[in-house]
């Protein structure tokens, strides 16, 4: 999967590339408009080069460890209860100006 996402980035980056080059080598001696919209379109195509090679497939696993598990959502504090991390308990209780028992 990398292989092709690396793939098309370097086609896209080759195709805008070409395009601009084109464009004030040549093209411009034709016509200044088609080489102006020859180098809007190669300014288009650099980041949706980057968003292609960046997406994430189904199969790849970037951000996230399979080991690891899940993290235990929050609970609201205004309930009163802990949200698990025992620092974070400390930092709002101390906002809050209760103590906390061990």
């Amino acid at each position: 999967m990398y292989r092709r996402r690396r793939r098309a980035y370097f086609v896209m980056m080759g195709i805008c590339l070409v395009l601009f080059v084109s464009a004030w080598a040549f093209v411009r001696l034709w016509s200044m408009p088609a080489a102006i919209a020859m180098c809007v379109v190669a300014m288009v195509i650099p980041p949706v080069a980057a968003m292609v090679a960046n997406r994430k497939g189904p199969e790849d696993r970037w951000w996230d460890d399979p080991t690891a598990t899940p993290p235990r959502p929050h609970v609201r504090l205004d309930k009163g209860e802990a949200t698990g991390d025992p620092e974070s308990d400390a930092w709002w209780d101390e906002l809050d100006g209760k103590k906390r028992r061990p």
